[in-house]
Parts: structure tokens; sequence; C-alpha cells
């Protein structure tokens, strides 16, 4: 009788370790840096129609650039929805967030997927998103957008770099959709200065150009 050899058996054992072994789940505070997500709202608003949050896309008091994250990131990849931390937060959170993110149930969302994932509670997570909001200035040909217009993502990213001096082209994203303005993603440090990010710089809008529309009722 054939008995397997010593290589085989090693092969094996390591084999049935690896496939037995759990997956390592995402962490809390286990991440390298945060992308602070700007929405343009007038794209939401236009794309979505009716089915867009009414208080997001009220004609009368339109919103511009929103916070639609702030996202722990790894160098590739993100952590999402980690282990260990509340699910469910008090609506005063996202009452108090009105301003710069207009959808309480995106505020829900967010903290479920990314913020879980920051080792910080809720308030201090939202305070934390707030602060990277306010960091950012908004160039003010976005500001005052008052009719459809178009730009190439490099022009966006170069308005956002001359109103935030450090802010680097490696350190931010524009992305789209359906040909529209969609975000600006930028890259900061846990203690919010600017920082490459050469994973997320990749993974912009790879239009020649892309449409801004202006906001609802304009």
């Amino acid at each position: 009788m054939a008995f397997p050899s010593r290589t085989w058996l090693l092969s094996a054992c390591l084999l049935a370790g690896f496939m037995s072994a759990p997956a390592l789940a995402d962490q809390p505070g286990k991440f390298d840096f945060y992308v602070l997500s700007l929405s343009w709202s007038p794209t939401y608003c236009k794309q979505e129609g009716d089915e867009a949050n009414p208080h997001q896309c009220d004609v009368s008091d339109p919103y511009r650039f929103v916070v639609h994250g702030l996202w722990p990131q790894y160098e590739q990849g993100y952590p999402q929805s980690c282990p260990g931390m509340p699910q469910r937060i008090d609506r005063r959170i996202a009452v108090d967030m009105e301003d710069i993110m207009p959808s309480h149930s995106l505020v829900f969302y967010q903290w479920r997927k990314h913020g879980t994932c920051s080792g910080l509670d809720p308030e201090d997570y939202f305070s934390l998103t707030r602060q990277a909001f306010e960091k950012i200035a908004i160039p003010g040909v976005f500001e005052k957008l008052e009719k459809r217009g178009k730009a190439a993502p490099a022009t966006v990213e170069k308005a956002f770099r001359l109103a935030n001096p450090g802010l680097k082209e490696e350190g931010m994203a524009v992305t789209c959709d359906q040909g529209e303005l969609e975000d600006v993603r930028i890259c900061l440090t846990k203690d919010l200065a600017f920082r490459a990010c050469p994973d997320v710089d990749r993974s912009g809008c790879r239009s020649s150009t892309l449409a801004v529309p202006p906001p609802a009722g304009r």
C-alpha cells in the first residue's frame, strides 16, 4: 500500500488550515486615511427627479456641494460596516447635520457603512465630518453657478487646488455619473491634513468633459 509523501501531507495541511481560517473582518479605527466626498447636489436632484429627497432639492433654498460622506480608507480599498459598533444613532445627529448633509437617510447609511469603521462614537464622527467639510474652500465658480456649464474633470480639480493651498492633484478625484459632475473626493489624514492617495486619484472620471447642472430653480 502506497503512503502519501511528506510534501503532499504538508501541502494538504497548509491548504486545510488556510481554508478553515476565518476571514479577518474590518476593524474600527484600523485604516490609513479619510476620503471626504463632496456631492454636487444639483446632479443628484436632476437625475433622481421625483424620487429625490424633497428637502435637499427644495427649489426655494437649493444646495450646491454637500457632504456625501467621510470615508475611512486603506491605501487600496476601504473598510466597511465594521463590527462591534452601534448600528443606530440618535436622530438628533441627523437634524444637526442638515445644513451640510440634508438627507437623514444618508446620514444613517453613512454611519452604518463608513462611520462604524472610524473608531469614533457617532457624535465625534459627525463632528469630524463637519470639521473636514469646513476645512475645504469651495471654489467661487460653483458658489455662483446659475446656469448649466461644462468643464473637464482636470479643470474642476484645478479650481479646488487653487482654492485650497496644499491640496495636490494626486490627493483628490472628480467623479461623474451619466456625463455629469457627481462628487469631488479629497483625501485627508486622520488629522485632516491634505495627503496623496494614488488609488483614489486613479478612480476619477475619465471623460474629457462633464456637464455641471445648475441648482434647481436656476
